[in-house]
C-alpha cells in the first residue's frame, strides 16, 4: 500500500470514527469498518483504471491465455479460442495500452473490425472477456451481475462423445457419460464410421480426405446410400438402447455430404428424437440450411463458426435454424453473445453454447449463459481431462459437479490462476514480456 493510500484509509476511518463518536453510535467498531473498507478498490478510482500491458501464454491442448495488466495492480483473464493464434491477441495490444478497461463496449467497438468468423474471431473475444474480468474486479462485483442479473445459479453442461464404429462400444461411451451425471448428452456420427463399408457412400473415385475436408459439403459430390445410412441408424439405436429416451441426445460432425443426404438422413433419425443436428452444412448457406430444417422434424443447430450478432439475425428470422449455438470465443465475447441470445429469443429460437477450452474461458461462458434467458446448455469438451479444473482456483470444486457448473460468486469471471498448475501445461514463455507489439500504428477508421 502506498503511503497515499494509507492516508487516504486512516482518513476515512477517522472521519467514520468521529461521525459515529458524535452521534453516539457504537455501531463503527474496528473490525467492522475494516470489513466494509474490504469491499473498496482503495487504490485508485475505477475511473483512474488504465490498461498497461498485454501477455500471452498457451496453455494446455494449445489455448492462448491473456492477461490484461493495469496500474493498478489488478489483471483480466481472457482467452483465444482453441485451435486460435495467440498472434490475433498480440496484434490488438498497442489499441489496448492506456484505455480503461471498464468502457468494455466503447474498446470492443474499437477492436472488432480485427475479428472475423471462425478462429479469427479469438483475438477480440479473449480480450473482451479480460475486460470484463477487470470491470468486475474494479467494482468488486461479479461478471453476470454486470450484464443485468442470473436467471440461474448452475449452468447444464453437455459432454462431446468420440465415435466408435463398433455401435456397441458407442453405446457404453455414451452411457458412460450418463452414469457421471451428464444430463445431456452428444455424439459424433459421421460418415467415417460407415466409409470404409462397401455400398454406403457414392463419391468420386480418387478424391482424397484432405480434399473433402477443404472443400464445402455442397461441391464433394459424396451421398449417403440407404445402406450407408441404415448403418448409422444403428449406431444411434444402440445408443438409445443403452441411455433411454429420456436424456436429450444431441448428434454431430456428419461429413461433407449433400443436401440431400444431410435431409434422407435426417428423416431416417427422427423415430430417435435427438436433441439437435450440428452444422449439417456450413453456416452461410441460409437458404439451403432452412431447406433441411423445413423437411426434418429434428432441431436443427449452427453457430460455433460465426462472429458477431448479425449473421445469427439472419438465421433467426428467416427461421433456417431451430436452435443458435454460439462459441462465445468467436461470436464476440461475453455482452455481444448475450446480445444473440436475446435477439434469438425474440424470434423463439433458443440457444446452447459451444465450448472447447480452459476453465478461463469455460467461467466466461458461465457468466453469459448466467444472464441470458433463453439458454439451454453449455459444451465440455474436457470432460475426461483429469488436471482441466485443476487451472484454476476461487472457485467451488469439482469444477463439473454432476453436469452442471456453479454460478461463481467472486468479482469479474471469479476465478484465479494456479500457477503452480498451468505452468505444468504451458507451452513455451508464462505470459513474458510483449514490448515488440507496444507500438504497432496504422489508421484503423473504416471510413473517410
Amino acid at each position: 500500500m502506498t503511503k497515499h493510500t494509507a492516508r487516504r484509509c486512516v482518513g476515512r476511518r477517522g472521519f467514520l470514527g468521529s461521525a459515529a463518536a458524535a452521534l453516539g453510535a457504537t455501531f463503527w467498531a474496528n473490525d467492522k469498518l475494516e470489513a466494509a473498507l474490504g469491499n473498496v478498490q482503495t487504490a485508485s478510482k475505477p475511473s483512474d483504471l488504465r490498461i498497461t500491458d498485454l501477455r500471452v501464454a498457451v496453455v494446455g491442448r494449445g489455448w492462448p491465455l491473456i492477461r490484461l495488466d493495469t496500474n493498478q495492480g489488478i489483471y483480466g483473464l481472457g482467452e483465444v479460442r482453441d485451435g486460435g493464434s495467440k498472434t490475433y491477441a498480440l496484434i490488438l495490444k498497442s489499441r489496448l495500452l492506456g484505455e480503461n478497461p471498464c468502457n468494455v463496449d466503447k474498446i470492443f467497438r474499437k477492436i472488432k473490425q480485427f475479428g472475423f468468423h471462425a478462429r479469427q474471431g479469438g483475438g477480440v473475444c479473449g480480450v473482451e472477456m479480460a475486460l470484463w474480468d477487470l470491470a468486475g474486479k474494479a467494482y468488486n462485483v461479479p461478471v453476470y451481475q454486470m450484464l443485468g442479473g442470473k436467471f440461474r445459479d448452475r449452468i447444464r453442461l453437455y459432454a462431446d462423445t468420440p465415435q466408435a464404429r463398433d455401435p456397441k462400444e458407442f453405446a457404453t461411451r455414451l452411457k458412460g457419460r450418463l452414469d457421471m451425471g451428464i444430463t445431456w448428452l452428444k455424439m459424433d456420427l459421421g460418415i467415417g464410421l460407415v466409409e470404409k463399408i462397401p455400398g454406403t457412400l457414392t463419391r468420386p473415385t480418387g478424391m482424397s480426405s484432405k480434399e473433402v475436408f477443404r472443400t464445402e459439403h455442397m461441391f464433394t459430390g459424396f451421398e449417403l446410400t440407404e445402406k450407408g445410412i441404415a448403418l448409422m441408424c444403428e449406431h444411434v439405436a444402440a445408443v438409445r438402447e443403452a441411455i433411454g429416451m429420456d436424456v436429450p441426445l444431441a448428434a454431430d460432425h456428419f461429413g461433407h455430404i449433400g443436401v440431400n443426404s444431410c435431409i434422407r438422413l435426417g428423416k431416417a433419425l427422427e423415430k430417435y428424437n435427438l436433441a439437435w443436428l450440428e452444422d449439417m452444412i456450413p453456416w452461410q448457406y441460409t437458404n439451403l440450411m432452412k431447406q433441411i430444417t423445413d423437411a426434418v422434424d429434428i432441431p436443427i443447430l449452427t453457430g460455433e463458426d460465426i462472429y458477431l450478432k448479425e449473421p445469427f439475425e439472419e438465421l433467426c428470422r428467416k427461421h433456417a435454424v431451430d436452435i443458435i449455438h454460439p462459441d462465445l470465443a468467436t461470436s464476440g465475447g461475453i455482452l455481444e453473445t448475450k446480445k444473440i441470445g436475446d435477439m434469438a429469443q425474440e424470434y423463439g429460437v433458443p440457444m446452447a453454447m459451444h465450448f472447447a477450452g480452459s476453465p478461463v474461458c469455460g467461467f466466461a461462458n458461465v457468466h453469459c449463459a448466467a444472464a441470458t434467458e433463453n439458454f439451454l446448455v453449455l459444451e465440455n469438451h474436457s470432460i475426461d481431462s483429469f488436471w482441466w479444473g485443476d487451472l484454476v482456483d476461487g472457485v467451488e470444486k469439482p469444477i463439473v459437479n454432476k453436469g452442471f457448473i456453479r454460478v461463481p460468486e467472486g468479482p469479474g469471471l471469479g476465478i484465479t490462476l494456479n500457477e503452480e498448475v498451468v505452468k505444468k501445461y504451458v507451452q513455451g514463455g508464462y505470459f513474458e514480456p510483449t514490448p515488440e507489439w507496444d507500438k504497432e500504428r496504422a489508421n484503423d477508421r473504416l471510413w473517410s
